[in-house]
Formats: structure tokens, C-alpha cells, sequence
């Protein structure tokens, strides 16, 4: 993905839009026209999670976003055998490998990419061989960025859950600990030579001091847009949440500068 803001991307996760169509069954709202929508906003990337019990994004969705989108995308997915042939037949631009348990409500945490090296260096292998970009879902951690290097997997997306969490229940010391963390991590997964995303309960209120972390390269965003989407519309909240990104970053680059 290309984007603007100094190299900062915004990838829009569509998947609870089709949340809110499998509510009532039939085919409305419909994610592909999210896709469309994200795009006019000024998306750079389309992020979408089909999961093995299908309770939102479904194999079609997975077939028209690849052959209707004219924007890259990220094909969330567990390590499963059948995830891995779905993404080798669809060949998305980026494959992104997550945990997964079925009596969730959303991901809970980061991928043990260090105890599940084992299992993991076989799906990466194969979706890189087949051309697509594969990242690893992470909590902010040494021993996990290093496991990702071990992988050869080339971009690490460090889970943002904690710290948001924190900063929405007021937990002030709490959130400025995750935010520390998640710093710490992104200057040294870069330093290792990884691309280094970000994503998980991003909002309007919790954007800026992530986009201000200047080895972060892309956020991924989706249900907190999806949700804003009923008051100011889904172009509305993008191009909101994109001028948010990029005055974070451009203030943290003059900074600096100065500095």
C-alpha cells in the first residue's frame, strides 16, 4: 500500500459491516460497497477476517473484494489448512495471521508467534512463496518481534487493545504504560528490520499518540469506524479519523525536527 501523511497508511477493516448485514440475513449493508466508500475516502487498504465460524465476512465477500476493489487487500486469517488454501487460491496482497478462538467476541490478544514457531513457519512460507505480504498479529514484546524475524515474516502488526482499553475506562498511568510499550516496541521491531503496523479498538480519542509513532507505518481500523459510520457516515468518519493520523504525525515530525 502507498499512502500519504510521512508513510502513514490507514487500512479499513469492513468486517462489521457485514456484522450488521448477517444480522438479519440477505445481502444489506454489503461489505464490497464499504470497500468502494473506504476508497473514495482516502483508504489505502481494505482489511477483511474471514473466520472459520463465518459470523460476519463470508468466501464470497472474500471473492468480490479480490476480483472488485481497486485497493490492496489484507486477508486476516488463522493458521488453519483451510484459511491457507483460501488465501492461496484468492492470493490477496497481504495475509495477516492472527489467534482465533470461536467463543470470542473479537481477537483477544497477540499471536504466540514464539511458543507456535513451529506451527506457523509452514504458512508463511507458503503464503509468501504465493506472493503475498505476510505480517503476524502481535502483543508489543521483545520475544515475539523476534520470533516474527525467525518466521521470516516481513511485517508485524502490534495489538493496540490494551493501551485503548485502558485510555477508554480512565485508567490514566495504565494506558500511558501500554502507549510506552508500544513504542518501545515499534522502534525495535524496526531496528530488527520489520514493517511495523498497529491496530486493534483505535478511535477518534486514541488515534493521535499511536500515528505519532514514527516507526509505526500503517493502522488498521474497522469496527470504531463502522460504528461512527451511523451517525456521520462512513466517508465522514474515515476522512475524519485520516485528518486525526496525519496531524498526529505531522506534529510529532516537526517535533522533532526541533529537537
Amino acid at each position: 500500500m502507498t499512502g500519504s501523511g510521512k508513510n502513514l497508511r490507514l487500512g479499513v477493516n469492513i468486517d462489521h459491516v457485514a456484522t450488521i448485514r448477517n444480522a438479519r440475513g440477505g445481502r444489506h449493508p454489503e461489505p464490497l460497497r464499504a470497500a468502494h466508500l473506504a476508497q473514495k475516502a482516502g483508504a489505502d487498504g481494505i482489511t477483511a477476517h474471514l473466520r472459520e465460524d463465518r459470523r460476519h465476512i463470508s468466501d464470497e465477500d472474500i471473492e468480490r473484494l479480490s476480483a472488485e476493489i481497486g485497493l490492496p487487500l489484507n486477508l486476516e486469517m488463522a493458521a488453519t489448512e483451510e484459511m491457507l488454501q483460501i488465501a492461496l487460491r484468492h492470493k490477496p496482497h497481504a495475509c495477516c495471521l492472527v489467534p482465533e478462538k470461536r467463543e470470542e467476541r473479537t481477537t483477544e490478544g497477540g499471536l504466540d508467534a514464539a511458543g507456535a514457531h513451529n506451527h506457523l513457519a509452514p504458512f508463511v512460507a507458503r503464503l509468501s512463496d504465493a506472493g503475498s505480504r505476510v505480517s503476524l498479529f502481535i502483543e508489543a514484546s521483545e520475544a515475539q518481534l523476534e520470533a516474527a524475524v525467525r518466521l521470516g515474516a516481513p511485517v508485524v502488526e502490534l495489538h493496540t487493545g490494551a493501551y485503548c482499553d485502558a485510555f477508554a475506562d480512565g485508567k490514566t498511568e495504565e494506558a500511558a504504560r501500554e502507549l510506552a510499550r508500544l513504542q518501545r516496541a515499534a522502534s525495535l521491531g524496526a531496528s530488527m528490520g520489520l514493517e511495523v503496523h498497529a491496530g486493534h479498538g483505535i478511535t477518534f480519542d486514541t488515534v493521535a499518540p499511536v500515528a505519532a509513532i514514527a516507526e509505526v507505518r500503517e493502522l488498521n481500523i474497522g469496527h470504531f469506524l463502522v460504528g461512527e459510520a451511523i451517525f456521520i457516515g462512513l466517508e465522514a468518519a474515515i476522512c475524519e479519523m485520516r485528518r486525526r493520523m496525519e496531524a498526529a504525525r505531522g506534529q510529532a515530525e516537526a517535533g522533532r525536527e526541533v529537537s
